[in-house]
């Protein structure tokens, strides 16, 4: 990759993360075991040795452990890979207790195969109230014991609304955050957010820069973003990205996995793949040199603030 996406430092932690993160929620929901393992193990080999994932990503952890476990180093060292998690109730549950929290960290160390965990995430926290997050017997308080007890090494947040997470940010506890859709060629809501981070020494990681797939075709239809159909708006404004990618010669999808990376404030990009092939398209977009001069021109296309997906409170 060049050196425009060099790791870097995740805040106050110490753990170096590179520009581009291997997600696996789509690969844990969508694939079988051989294949989820087949793409992991490709993601080893091309570099990749940063992956996030969550307790409720359908089999990913189990997939991670496999893959970790099959890793041969006989024909010399193999890196090791790093694994981020989330904490989350149990599916189709509301149960977000510290017992809970408790019980899912323990259910990842053993997908996973893990003795500790270097960073872990309170996933969501917008499906329970603030005030009951933090009570004494909450969520937050269990994984703030787990983090003194060693269990976990670095707790972060993980979630969508920018006001939720700058209210977690707010209690000094998090070492950590993730913010996705929020900080994109078609939404900056997580500029505040960034804000806070960096006035706090909290390691910032941007996920869903395609925003669902908006912003990784060139051409075609224009696709959702952020899970739902483009508005007008929204829509006119990929097509002036794409415009300006065909101009500068650069594939969107290249454009919009760089743009967050340019903020000296977000240490990485987590980016889902479910194949070889997506993996190497996204190494690629990762290597593209993009001009300077494009960035003033794909900031004129940005969308005003009523069609920011923060700004719409979702």
């Amino acid at each position: 990759m060049s050196a425009a996406m060099a790791d870097r430092v995740l805040g106050t932690t110490g753990l170096r993360v590179p520009a581009v993160v291997l997600g696996t929620s789509s690969l844990g929901r969508r694939l079988d075991a051989p294949s989820a393992v087949a793409v992991l193990r490709a993601a080893v080999a091309s570099g990749w040795r940063t992956w996030d994932t969550s307790n409720e990503y359908g089999d990913a952890e189990a997939f991670i452990g496999s893959a970790l476990a099959g890793l041969d180093d006989s024909a010399g060292p193999v890196a090791p890979v790093q694994v981020f998690t989330k904490v989350d109730p149990v599916p189709g549950s509301g149960d977000f207790s510290g017992a809970r929290v408790r019980a899912s960290v323990a259910e990842s160390l053993e997908r996973l195969g893990l003795d500790r965990l270097p960073l872990v995430h309170f996933h969501d926290p917008e499906r329970m109230a603030f005030a009951d997050a933090v009570a004494p017997d909450g969520p937050v308080r269990a994984l703030l014991d787990l983090r003194e007890a060693g269990t976990i090494e670095h707790l972060g947040v993980a979630g969508g609304p920018i006001g939720v997470l700058r209210q977690y940010v707010g209690t000094g506890e998090f070492e950590a955050v993730v913010t996705h859709n929020r900080l994109t060629l078609l939404d900056r809501s997580a500029e505040t957010l960034l804000d806070d981070c960096a006035d706090r020494g909290i390691g910032v990681l941007n996920a869903a820069p395609f925003g669902g797939g908006a912003l990784a075709d060139d051409d075609g239809p224009v696709r959702s973003y952020h899970y739902r159909a483009v508005d007008a708006v929204q829509e006119d404004a990929v097509l002036r990205i794409r415009a300006v990618a065909r101009a500068a010669g650069v594939p969107v999808g290249a454009l919009a996995l760089r743009a967050a990376g340019r903020d000296p404030r977000v240490a990485g990009t987590i980016v889902g793949v479910t194949s070889t092939a997506q993996l190497a398209q996204v190494t690629a977009w990762a290597a593209t040199d993009v001009p300077d001069d494009v960035w003033p021109e794909l900031d004129a296309a940005l969308p005003d603030r009523a069609h920011w997906t923060g700004e719409l409170g979702r």
